[in-house]
């Protein structure tokens, strides 16, 4: 129903994948699960920008959307983790 949406008034949808975007850091991309401790809050056991999780979340993935649809737009070929920076995950 979004795409269908957004494709009548002249928008796009991205899809990205949302695997560790709520507990990947904004700041300095370290991706660890104790970075969000409780349900609503991000602080960041690496640089300890601190916020709120959804926010965090938000910012994400909309830097992965943006990555992908800069590849599309060169015609480089990126997965959905692209701008994620699921590379760099901490178990």
């Amino acid at each position: 129903m979004l795409s269908y949406k957004l494709e009548q008034r002249g928008g796009r949808l991205i899809k990205v994948d949302p695997i560790n975007t709520s507990r990947t850091c904004p700041r300095c991309g370290l991706v660890s699960a104790e970075n969000r401790k409780t349900q609503a809050t991000f602080a960041c056991i690496g640089c300890g920008y601190r916020s709120n999780a959804d926010e965090v979340g938000a910012i994400n993935v909309l830097r992965a959307g943006r990555a992908r649809l800069a590849c599309a737009m060169s015609g480089a070929v990126r997965p959905l983790s692209a701008g994620t920076r699921r590379d760099r995950l901490q178990h």
